[in-house]
């Protein structure tokens, strides 16, 4: 096969009657992608030396499933003839269909041998695209959101490091860490580029969200951490090309055909009229450095709507106030942005952000707390000391941002009320990022349910002994003693109280939810490695459950159901 391909195709938004398929290649080229007896055909475009195509399928049948190739320059380079996987596919929505998701967060880039399993286990991603592609029958999920750290920027495998090395001094800052776009784009290359999951991207559409290791551990969880930050020699860089290669990589595949029109850098590359293909690099640099410096000058967060239901996606890590004065996790622009997406008139209502928004209620009063005394409820020394504390252990939650958590509660509350419209049977927040899955729900008699579904990670599992020790804190030491210090430093009790339903589980793991008529379906799939075949893992449930409407049921908020396997699977081991 030729090499002309780099990176992709990677099928990324998909509505009823348009796909648009990503891809990275060698050079200056024009990318097609043949479905049906069509064609289409698009432009590279250059940053910083690489070359990016997004090719836009229109014209197309709602619901339909069209196997499809792609082509750089004329030449054949996708599927290879060779693959042992099923032809990639351009799968349109069918309108009616109910709504099927999978998702899930963190996951490092190591290699699937022995040596990557066991340290950071099976690649839960990996096992669910051998499973799609055995051909046995099981639905597809209509999309796959990521929601934050699908690469690790400040945490590098040796793979990452061997390539740091080549190209400049491992023992300078930044370290073992990334510095520039070249060594962002390789990251990607290293995330992506296993046969399986690359097949499942070409086949799954995805949407995506950042988290902090997308750019580095705590990004902006405080004023001071972002002062110390901007002090180092290094740190410019850093955000501009971990902004600039998300935007590139992740985000102009979550745009629509008609907000990408209205996309500054976009516009760019679509208009160019040139024999050469457009290079962004200086336009896509300076666009980095203003969204980083004027979080209001640009939304990452997006909204789509599935018939009945509603998936809101939340940037709750660039569009942050870090003014003592207004600390917030949204800025006044995003919080405005966010107010005017929560409505009824939904069967559900997703909000997915890369931050539970609902921890473990200990956990959220430690935070609160934490809050509180780093802004100097205790005094100028306390502070200082709640400051080091709030890096040291992550305490940069939505707890920790009392006033963002207090407005979103109550837009959650009106709309689960039928104060923002018909109310719809759930209210849902879907997230990741604490390497550890769990399910929770706000206690309510009337109104709509509100759940915290989390899955994290997909792969980067806790050491052992850090899961036992993440349950006692968070289920049993956290909470009288989170809502204790919490009172001491005056911050105000939550609009509600929420409980855990179901979890914790420490496994890697993917999962899926599907709207049904009896409510909401869930349930989490890990990889099991059998007989020592560390290659074709299989997947398995860990965990299931439906959260069934108020309508449906009134005895219990949540209907369960594990085997036996899977429960004990779900306990910290």
């Amino acid at each position: 096969m030729t090499t002309s391909l780099v990176l992709g195709p990677m099928m990324r938004y998909v509505d009823e009657t348009s796909a648009s398929i990503w891809v990275e290649t060698r050079s200056d080229s024009r990318v097609s992608v043949r479905a049906g007896g069509r064609d289409w055909t698009a432009r590279t475009f250059a940053v910083h030396g690489h070359h990016y195509a997004l090719v836009e399928a229109d014209g197309l049948e709602p619901g339909a499933v069209l196997p499809y190739t792609l082509e750089i320059d004329g030449a054949h380079v996708w599927p290879d003839p060779a693959s042992e996987f099923p032809p990639p596919v351009i799968a349109t929505l069918k309108p009616g269909k109910p709504l099927r998701l999978a998702y899930g967060s963190c996951r490092t880039s190591v290699p699937h041998d022995e040596s990557g399993n066991r340290t950071h286990g099976v690649d839960s991603l990996r096992a669910y695209a051998l499973a799609m592609a055995s051909g046995d029958n099981r639905p597809w999920p209509d999309l796959v959101a990521f929601l934050g750290d699908q690469v690790y920027a400040d945490l590098t495998s040796e793979q990452m490091q061997q390539f740091i090395r080549a190209r400049r001094d491992i023992d300078e800052p930044p370290g073992e860490e990334l510095k520039d776009y070249e060594e962002y784009a390789h990251l990607y290359n290293l995330a992506w580029s296993d046969p399986a999951n690359r097949w499942l991207l070409s086949t799954l559409p995805s949407a995506m969200i950042f988290d902090d290791h997308d750019i580095r551990d705590d990004w902006n969880a405080s004023l001071s951490w972002k002062r110390e930050m901007e002090a180092t020699s290094w740190w410019h860089g850093r955000i501009v090309s971990g902004l600039a290669s998300y935007w590139v990589y992740q985000h102009l595949g979550n745009l629509s055909p008609q907000e990408r029109q209205n996309d500054a850098i976009w516009q760019r590359i679509a208009g160019h009229q040139g024999e050469a293909e457009p290079d962004v690099s200086a336009e896509l640099d300076s666009f980095a450095e203003r969204a980083d410096r004027n979080p209001e000058s640009y939304r990452w967060s997006y909204c789509r709507d599935f018939g009945d239901t509603r998936l809101i996606v939340v940037d709750s890590r660039a569009a942050r106030n870090l003014d003592p004065e207004a600390r917030a996790l949204l800025d006044d622009d995003e919080m405005a942005w966010l107010d005017g997406q929560m409505r009824g008139g939904f069967r559900h209502l997703l909000v997915g952000t890369s931050l539970p928004f609902l921890l473990p209620m200990g956990l959220h009063h430690v935070e609160s707390w934490n809050e509180a005394i780093s802004e100097g409820a205790w005094g100028k020394y306390p502070a200082r000391a709640g400051e080091k504390l709030r890096q040291a252990v992550d305490l940069e939650h939505w707890g920790a941002f009392q006033k963002s958590f207090q407005d979103v509660a109550a837009m959650a509350a009106e709309v689960a009320d039928g104060k923002r419209g018909p109310s719809p049977d759930t209210v849902t927040f879907l997230s990741g990022d604490v390497h550890f899955s769990y399910v929770a729900e706000v206690e309510r008699s009337s109104g709509s349910r509100i759940i915290q579904a989390v899955c994290s990670p997909i792969r980067n599992p806790l050491p052992r002994l850090m899961r036992y020790f993440g349950a006692v804190m968070a289920y049993g030491l956290a909470s009288p003693v989170g809502a204790l210090v919490a009172r001491s430093a005056r911050v105000p009790n939550p609009p509600f109280r929420w409980k855990r339903v179901a979890g914790p589980w420490f496994t890697n793991n993917l999962a899926t939810l599907e709207v049904v008529p009896e409510g909401l379906k869930l349930w989490w799939q890990t990889g099991i490695v059998e007989d020592g075949d560390e290659l074709h893992p299989r997947l398995e449930t860990v965990a299931s459950l439906t959260v069934a409407s108020r309508e449906e049921t009134t005895s219990r908020p949540v209907e369960r159901g594990f085997d036996r396997l899977s429960r004990r699977r779900a306990e910290p081991s």
